[in-house]
């Protein structure tokens, strides 16, 4: 616990060297933080710290989190893989959704936020690597995705999000940020208001800053070693 007041001063410092590095301002990039399988007592202290937005990537895990820090003016983020059947808890529990991937999902976020609520933030998650284990929309569909996502009530297009491939030796995944910066420019530049590009993780987030990141998504250089499943 006494390591997260330097673990977040040190991620504040990587993106403003960062982006004095872009020629971008500081305040152009928001740190999510990602809290999967860390106890709330990391959330609540990194909360004292100032930091107020968090992400998790499991339902069954984040509905517990949220109800014990209700007490918080918190932002909830989900960013993992949506299945059907947990739309009604992600519409119902989280200010926002990254990794809306086709439009059964939107609908049935969009059907699920109840009435009253604000609308619920949407970004679009593009497999923009094309890899066939994971999650996303093709780059070709993303853009009739945010279309659909504006048509339907309760949600609020935000923008993109990606999780690129690995980098290795023979690959470099500031290529991938670099094609994900040019179709968030190609959206916007067709008429969609997006605002949010949600890239960049511990290891790389100089490159997602460097390629147009407006939100990096950070969680074992903020909260430490993840604790093991079960644990």
């Amino acid at each position: 616990m006494n390591n997260l007041k330097g673990n977040l001063e040190n991620i504040r410092a990587r993106v403003e060297k960062a982006c004095e590095t872009a020629g971008r301002a500081p305040s152009e990039v928001t740190v999510l933080a990602v809290s999967k399988r860390h106890p709330t007592a990391k959330i609540r202290a990194l909360h004292a710290l100032g930091q107020t937005r968090f992400g998790e990537n499991y339902i069954q895990e984040a509905l517990p989190k949220i109800a014990e820090l209700a007490d918080l003016a918190l932002e909830w983020h989900y960013i993992g893989p949506l299945q059907s059947n947990k739309t009604k808890e992600a519409a119902m529990h989280f200010q926002w959704v990254q990794s809306a991937d086709r439009a059964k999902i939107l609908r049935r976020l969009s059907s699920q936020r109840a009435p009253g609520m604000p609308p619920l933030n949407i970004c679009i998650q593009v497999n923009i690597d094309r890899e066939a284990q994971k999650a996303g929309a093709t780059p070709e569909t993303a853009g009739e995705l945010a279309r659909l996502c504006q048509e339907l009530p309760g949600l609020q297009l935000r923008g993109l999000m990606c999780i690129p491939r690995i980098g290795s030796a023979d690959f470099d995944p500031a290529d991938s940020y670099a094609r994900m910066f040019e179709l968030f420019g190609a959206l916007r530049d067709d008429g969609l208001p997006l605002d949010t590009l949600s890239m960049g993780m511990s290891a790389d987030l100089e490159a997602a800053v460097r390629h147009g990141s407006t939100m990096i998504r950070i969680g074992t250089d903020l909260f430490g070693p993840r604790p093991a499943a079960g644990d």
